[in-house]
């Protein structure tokens, strides 16, 4: 396998692209060697789903599309993050609130801990943001 591998994909900022991001994201590390049925990648589906949940959801319309972008580096750190167009970045709510939603980010940000791996928000040079997950690539051992 080489040093660094990448892969992306842009959709349109929709509901059904949410699926469709994370049918991509199980294809691409599927091909990079994690079967699909471990707790990492059921962990992976659960980040993808929030963030591109929250591309979709939380950028108003004014980010017509979301980005999806995979890297792995030399087999020990994978990289995934969400790129959209709109400048505001993910706020935590208090743990005083009472809502249905807005829980997403405290979601991705524990299965990230669970995983080893960190969060982190970084700015575009269009003003927009990437949401980044970094987790250590482990694969199962084969028996």
């Amino acid at each position: 396998m080489a040093d660094h591998q990448e892969a992306s994909v842009t959709l349109p900022s929709e509901p059904l692209s949410v699926s469709s991001a994370r049918r991509y994201v199980a294809e691409v590390l599927a091909d990079w060697g994690l079967p699909d049925d471990t707790e990492t990648a059921d962990a992976i589906r659960l980040i993808v789903s929030e963030l591109t949940t929250n591309a979709v959801q939380h950028t108003f319309g004014q980010s017509p599309t979301f980005t999806v972008d995979l890297r792995l580096e030399r087999e020990e750190q994978l990289h995934l993050g969400v790129t959209d167009s709109h400048p505001r970045w993910p706020q935590r709510l208090p743990a005083a609130v009472r809502q249905d939603n807005g829980r997403g980010m405290v979601i991705i940000r524990c299965l990230a801990k669970e995983c080893g791996g960190r969060l982190t928000v970084t700015p575009t040079a269009e003003g927009g943001k990437t949401v980044w997950i970094a987790l250590p690539w482990t694969l199962p051992v084969q028996t």
